[in-house]
């Protein structure tokens, strides 16, 4: 399960109690681009390490995210000097026994959401996007520079009913969650800042991106294969265009280019079934199927998506969404067996349940959005159930 440090309101005592023997978490103190330091990395595992016991073991096995600098995004500025930082940050990792990096390329914001709290029929809260309510914020709150080119017009009349039925408290609130971005992001913007940064990206196309992209997998990826260190990229969230930033890795096609870009076990993908879900276009089961050898990390977690307006979607109970999560595990531990038969000592392949709803007497408490307790644990729960069943349908 996530973890997000000393300060996340949910403990390693929980996640231990929850089952979780795997920690994915990260040093979000430390500055974008700064090294993570040796002395930093054992710390922090020391820490996971003490809250475990010996019939309940707890280790960092997976690091979420070492945050890819935006000079490095951009191709501009202290790349070089960043690349090298997130080399030595690689072998440092590798010393202390960390294997599993995951890492985004999306510009700016690691993902987007309008609502951290949308209210479901049962009770509980989940997070959701709308894409009229964003694109109101775009052009009528943040009011970048020809954003109405961005959306169709049916989503700007939208947009504008919208925005005209909101009240001032409503129209602070959509711009708070706008740029809150990832829980436990390394980043925080006022408006002024934030098209400021935006601004970064006016020449700064997708072919561009995907270059810079690429210049970077060249450069780190034979130190992670050194190391033996298995890198995961995780998919854009939403993916599709926002804000007029590039996105390069929304769909099948952008994957293939980003694993074939450098061919190396350690230049692999992490399966955000929620984020490559968001579109309907993207066939989960084939892409599994398809590029499964480079799979080295999973984020199980379903949205559903809305009928009228596809790039509209919640954050679903993990078995309630539009994705077919019992095919999806079975393609999992399929290539769990090949592994293993093929000799491989780490067959097994780290996931996690993400986001979860906020339920119980998590609602009277302060979380991370999507990273309550009681939500993760029934997401938890529900697809253990299902790989259980899975392993025996297998023989495994």
């Amino acid at each position: 399960m996530r973890w997000f440090g000393p300060n996340d309101p949910v403990s390693l005592a929980h996640i231990m109690q929850a089952g979780a023997s795997g920690i994915v978490t990260a040093l979000h103190q430390i500055p974008n681009g700064e090294i993570w330091t040796v002395e930093e990395i054992r710390k922090r595992r020391n820490l996971i390490r003490s809250a475990g016991s010996d019939q309940y073991p707890l280790d960092w096995s997976v690091v979420e995210s070492v945050p890819v600098h935006e000079d490095i995004k951009k191709g501009v500025g202290r790349k070089s000097i960043y690349i090298q930082n997130y080399k030595e940050t690689i072998r440092n990792l590798a010393r202390e026994g960390i294997q599993t990096v995951c890492y985004n390329f999306m510009p700016v914001l690691d993902w987007s959401r309008t609502d951290l709290a949308r209210k479901m029929p049962d009770g509980s809260l989940a997070l959701s996007f709308d894409y009229p309510s964003f694109a109101a914020f775009d052009v009528l709150i943040l009011k970048r520079p020809d954003a109405e080119r961005s959306y169709p017009e049916d989503v700007l009349v939208d947009a504008k009913r919208l925005f005209q039925s909101w009240s001032e408290i409503e129209k602070d609130q959509i711009t708070s969650n706008v740029l809150r971005g990832l829980p436990g992001a390394e980043e925080h913007f006022t408006l002024s800042s934030f098209q400021a940064v935006l601004d970064g990206y006016k020449s700064i196309s997708e072919d561009v991106l995907r270059q810079n992209l690429v210049g970077f997998l060249q450069e780190v990826v034979p130190v992670a294969e050194e190391s033996g260190v298995r890198l995961a990229i995780h998919p854009d969230d939403p993916p599709f265009p926002l804000l007029g930033l590039p996105r390069i890795l929304s769909t099948e096609q952008d994957l293939s280019f980003q694993l074939n870009s450098v061919a190396s076990a350690s230049n692999g993908f992490c399966f955000c079934v929620g984020s490559f879900g968001a579109r309907p276009d993207n066939d989960l089961l084939r892409m599994i199927q398809k590029y499964a050898d480079r799979l080295n990390f999973i984020h199980l977690r379903a949205v559903k998506r809305d009928l009228i307006q596809p790039r509209s979607f919640f954050e679903a109970d993990h078995l309630e969404g539009d994705a077919d999560m019992v095919g999806l595990i079975t393609e999992i531990k399929k290539e769990e067996r090949r592994r293993k038969v093929s000799g491989r000592m780490d067959f097994a392949i780290p996931m996690r349940p993400d986001h979860g709803h906020q339920m119980l007497d998590d609602l009277e408490k302060n979380t991370n959005p999507g990273y309550s307790a009681i939500g993760r644990l029934r997401g938890l729960a529900e697809l253990r159930g299902i790989e259980k069943a899975v392993e025996q349908i297998l023989d495994l």
